[in-house]
């Protein structure tokens, strides 16, 4: 197999898996509380990263860290994974995974948004022009089907989706001038959240409890194929492909793909709002042509 074709099977497989966590992270919140949710899979996350560096050989990095780079990971995890995962599972609690999910993909236009006051880089007609394209998809999708009699059901739920959206593009820009391996990044930010999500736990007063066997289904799914091995699937495809461009508009499939889990496996009825509010967020994005390296840094990114 061809080196182009092994990164194109990669990043597809990737993109496969991450179309499934929307769906896992319904069945999870069912039964699991949010807080708990992240308490979990960011410490078995933690264990698999560490894994993970073990059979590269990168162990040593972890002591070889400085002070300096342990407190970027320190601050970062602030925002990713320990706010941005509350946001996340919050909204999936309390919405539909078909409203959620969507609104979670705003992030490449928030970016642009904070790229103003941050980067100081100024905000185009195009690309202005692109951001009202994407909202009005959001506002097609606040409706759930409804714009006869528009009423925002869930409006905690709404602003948590799109803060957590915020909340990505603001750890994408910072995340970026970190120049150390992804895997060491990750781990480092994924054992901090779990230090936070403790943390929180006792401060709210809500300790955690060893969930039913059968609830840690989904845990470890979520753990392997949202943080985990998915990402290092596409790191993969981010190292072998010739250009990131070949591979980069394949992250466009998820959101579409996710839907199809969402209605067969939860059940969910898709509204016709969503699917249109879905394909102009898609479209706002792709048109404005936002220089982003689509490394999910959800991680490399989610």
């Amino acid at each position: 197999m061809k080196t182009q074709q092994k990164a194109t099977l990669y990043a597809l497989s990737a993109i496969l898996l991450w179309s499934t966590v929307a769906t896992a992270f319904k069945i999870a919140l069912k039964n699991i509380n949010f807080i708990h949710l992240l308490l979990y899979v960011t410490f078995i996350s933690s264990i698999l990263l560490f894994i993970i560096l073990l059979i590269e050989k990168k162990t040593h990095l972890i002591f070889k860290s400085t002070y300096r780079e342990i407190g970027i990971s320190a601050l970062l995890s602030l925002l990713n994974p320990f706010l941005y995962y509350l946001f996340v599972f919050k909204s999936y609690s309390v919405l539909e995974a078909q409203i959620a999910q969507p609104l979670n993909y705003t992030w490449p236009v928030m970016l642009v948004l904070l790229s103003v006051p941050i980067l100081k880089q100024k905000l185009s007609l195009k690309s202005f022009l692109a951001i009202i394209i994407s909202f009005v998809g959001v506002f097609l999708i606040s409706s759930t089907g409804n714009l006869a009699d528009y009423k925002i059901k869930e409006p905690l739920g709404m602003s948590l989706a799109l803060g957590s959206s915020v909340i990505w593009a603001l750890f994408w820009i910072y995340n970026t001038k970190d120049t150390r391996p992804e895997t060491i990044k990750l781990f480092f930010n994924f054992l901090f959240g779990f230090i936070y999500t403790l943390i929180f736990c006792f401060i709210i007063k809500k300790p955690p409890a060893m969930p039913d066997l059968v609830n840690w289904i989904p845990i470890y799914y979520i753990a392997f194929f949202e943080m985990g091995f998915t990402f290092l699937l596409w790191l993969k495809a981010m190292q072998l492909t010739s250009t990131t461009a070949k591979i980069g508009n394949f992250v466009f499939l998820s959101p579409f793909l996710s839907l199809i889990f969402i209605h067969l496996i939860l059940g969910e009825k898709i509204y016709f709002t969503t699917l249109i509010g879905l394909v102009l967020i898609v479209s706002g994005i792709l048109f404005q042509q936002v220089n982003v390296s689509f490394n999910k840094s959800k991680y490399a990114k989610k």
